[in-house]
């Protein structure tokens, strides 16, 4: 993968695609800093070669203009974290962005609007993909959050430059390093934790990572369709029916290359997903009619401690439980906070996970958070990412 540093950028103009995608409150203040956090060491690097930087990011899932998706309080924030003025551009490919996107000088920084503002983008449009080049003579990518979309500003605009001229700015790299690690040369034991809603998500990853792992520990929505297969009354719980087979066959093959699968013991049940809702502890074997499993009980966070004591590596994507309500958050927080004091390397795929994490308060306890969701399972996965393939040398 083509690097930042190999780069010739003394008093360049640089096309930094950066992920600031971060959550919002109804106001539009920003709830969660660490991806604009997380870009700062590839734009201060920009900043000392004297470049002309143009940032773009996308921010949300906008059908067309939304006011409330603009990048506007992103570079409010900016400004603050790296105490430098922010241009910020009124569009993506209008006369606004253009004309300031000319006028930059050695030092400066213009941040374009949100590029899904754009259908081009998404499409993954040469055309557009062309103007968004023209800005710069240098591209750069470090928006790992996105590198499993062929979207413009990820995959087409690279095509507009030879491997002398972009590169993987150092959030990318890191990411990319880690999980590159993880699969290649994991610590032993290895332990994989595997939570949220849905198997199909993370069906591939799990066929993928199984002769690689030691342990692995199912937990969230994800875990009803396993003790379905196993013949276990569910109640309400989500449950993917058309995937059982899928279920049965890792738990086959976990059996024949020995690996210990753990399966939730108990659970804490509601009739509706709500933090007034009356729950109950129940076990994972007979949850009743209409009740939905909505988090691992206290049985199964002792089993998974016990389960993860010894680990050297630890690879967990997916929250145990619906963490965003309180009552169903005990499982997954129980568990953070135990792995947190593990002298083991942790690592965290990013998404629900990295913000269950946060909102756990340990942080900083964890050896690396991905900061994309849907990227890392796709390098977990084993697939080759259009974002990382196009800065290929």
């Amino acid at each position: 993968m083509l690097r930042i540093q190999n780069l010739d950028l003394q008093n360049a103009r640089l096309f930094i695609r950066c992920d600031f995608n971060v959550p919002l409150d109804e106001f539009g203040n920003i709830l969660d800093d660490r991806r604009i956090e997380a870009s700062l060491p590839t734009i201060r690097y920009a900043l000392d070669h004297g470049c002309k930087i143009v940032l773009a990011s996308h921010l949300g899932r906008p059908k067309g203009v939304d006011a409330k998706l603009s990048l506007k309080p992103v570079a409010m924030r900016l400004s603050r974290l790296l105490n430098h003025e922010i241009i910020f551009a009124s569009d993506v490919i209008g006369e606004d962005a253009r004309t300031k996107a000319e006028k930059l000088q050695n030092g400066q920084i213009l941040l374009l609007e949100n590029l899904r503002f754009e259908p081009g983008e998404t499409q993954n449009d040469p055309e557009f993909s062309k103007v968004l080049a023209a800005y710069a003579d240098f591209y750069v990518n470090d928006a790992f959050g996105v590198c499993h979309r062929a979207h413009a500003s990820v995959e087409a605009i690279a095509h507009y430059f030879d491997a002398a001229h972009k590169g993987a700015g150092f959030l990318l790299q890191k990411e990319v390093n880690f999980f590159h690690d993880a699969l290649q040369t994991p610590d032993h034991p290895f332990t994989l934790i595997v939570g949220g809603s849905k198997i199909s998500t993370k069906l591939e990853a799990l066929l993928h990572l199984l002769p690689k792992v030691d342990k692995m520990l199912i937990g969230g929505g994800m875990a009803f369709t396993f003790l379905k297969a196993l013949g276990y009354e569910t109640g309400n719980s989500i449950v993917e029916e058309e995937l059982i087979p899928s279920a049965k066959q890792i738990m086959q093959k976990a059996r024949e290359r020995g690996v210990k699968l753990f399966l939730p013991v108990d659970v804490v049940v509601a009739e509706e997903i709500k933090q007034e809702a009356e729950s109950s502890i129940v076990t994972a074997q007979d949850i009743p009619a209409r009740y939905i499993g909505l988090d691992i009980g206290p049985a199964t966070v002792t089993l998974f401690e016990e389960a993860v004591t010894k680990s050297k590596m630890i690879l967990w994507n997916g929250p145990m439980g619906v963490f965003e309500i309180d009552k169903f958050s005990h499982g997954s927080f129980e568990l953070a906070k135990f792995i947190a004091t593990l002298q083991a390397t942790k690592i965290i795929g990013g998404g629900d996970t990295a913000e269950m994490i946060h909102k756990a308060g340990v942080l900083e306890k964890m050896t690396f958070v991905s900061t994309g969701g849907g990227a890392s399972l796709a390098l977990l996965a084993g697939k080759k990412l259009p974002g990382i393939a196009a800065l290929e040398g």
